[in-house]
């Protein structure tokens, strides 16, 4: 998945935006039927169920009957979509309040950026003094 092939999941896509993703996932070549033994490895929809899926005795579960066969994509898509659509819900919803108010986000911005400098400033400051004491 990636930018160019405008196939990369954003933290602003809806929920139809983010469906039609994760059906286009690829997954195993091989596993035509439902009943086919499917391949874990290589399969992006499993890679991100490793980093998404909390429940990670259920996740070996859902693996181990794919590799046996008798589940298929759709299942596996599904239960994915289910985990990215409850990991992006508030993350739309806090979206959703910022674009009533783009000035305060303007602000937010700036006593960030702000506030980064002065940080970056001491941090600095601390690296050029350490770099003089070691000559």
């Amino acid at each position: 998945m990636g930018k160019s092939t405008n196939n990369a999941i954003y933290l602003k896509d809806d929920e139809k935006t983010l469906a039609a993703k994760v059906r286009m996932m690829y997954t195993d070549p091989l596993h035509i039927q439902v009943s086919d033994p499917g391949n874990i490895k290589g399969n992006t929809v499993f890679d991100y169920l490793d980093a998404f899926d909390p429940d990670k005795a259920g996740l070996a579960e859902l693996k181990a009957h794919y590799k046996r066969g008798g589940l298929g994509d759709v299942k596996v898509k599904d239960r994915l979509l289910g985990l990215l659509n409850s990991e992006l819900a508030p993350i739309r919803k806090k979206r959703t309040e910022f674009e009533k108010d783009p000035a305060e986000v303007m602000n937010m911005l700036r006593r960030g950026s702000e506030k980064a400098r002065v940080t970056a400033a001491s941090v600095l400051a601390d690296v050029r003094s350490a770099l003089l004491m070691s000559y």
